[in-house]
């Protein structure tokens, strides 16, 4: 049985399989990144609901795996050099478990790297801008008098939903046939803005063609309803 006594999350979040794969996370957005992939692959693990509500991320514990305080983390029991390994950051997980299985990231590198830019376009611009126009449409930022910073938010959330449009003009997915990370990515995300955020009307979603499309493929598909619930919330 591996020994992960070496992580002091599992202390507080103790492993009933060490075998498997460790997943601390919460079905938000970007944590639902790694259960749709976990999902996907088939790889077996074992799920920790980290309640963000309760400020769990600032635990030593969990600190002591993602210094910066976010989910989802995860510890492999099975890593580099088949040694336990830990990583955070979502899209980093993404590539680690595309590349351990060799599925859902192409091989051939000018299609790897494309596959990873549109990753890095969910990471670096659809998840902040779609978050902070959910702050400021749905949470606190709502009350605050001046709506330029709502207004910021919504068009450039506008415009990068065309961006995506654009993209999946006579495509499945976002590399075309071929189901990728770069979809498991930004699913959540989308699927989030008109769901949870309420947002559909400001963002004009209806008048995509594209998008509604491409969400509605991706979430019919099994992995994808499965993982989209794991952990449980608290």
């Amino acid at each position: 049985m591996t020994d992960l006594a070496a992580f002091p999350i599992t202390r507080r979040w103790p492993a009933a399989q060490p075998d498997r794969l460790q997943l601390y996370s919460l079905p938000t957005p970007n944590g639902v990144k790694v259960s749709i992939m976990l999902e996907e692959i088939g790889l077996p693990y074992e799920a920790h609901t980290i309640d963000i509500g309760k400020n769990e991320t600032w635990t030593p514990e969990f600190l002591s795996l993602n210094p910066n305080g976010k989910i989802p983390a995860i510890i492999d029991p099975d890593g580099p050099g088949g040694q336990p390994f830990g990583l955070f950051e979502s899209g980093a997980i993404l590539v680690y478990l595309a590349e351990k299985t060799g599925k859902l990231l192409p091989t051939e590198p000018a299609l790897r790297y494309e596959t990873i830019q549109w990753l890095f376009f969910q990471m670096a611009a659809v998840g902040p801008i779609f978050g902070q126009l959910g702050y400021f449409h749905k949470y606190a930022g709502r009350d605050i008098a001046d709506k330029r910073p709502l207004e910021r938010y919504r068009a450039e959330s506008q415009r990068l939903l065309g961006v995506l449009e654009t993209r999946l003009a006579g495509r499945a997915w976002i590399m075309g046939d071929t189901y990728t990370i770069a979809d498991i990515a930004l699913l959540g995300w989308v699927r989030n803005i008109i769901g949870h955020y309420g947002a559909a009307d400001l963002v004009e979603f209806s008048t995509l063609r594209q998008v509604p499309a491409w969400l509605e493929r991706g979430l019919a598909r099994p992995a994808v309803q499965r993982g989209l619930a794991i952990p449980p919330r608290p």
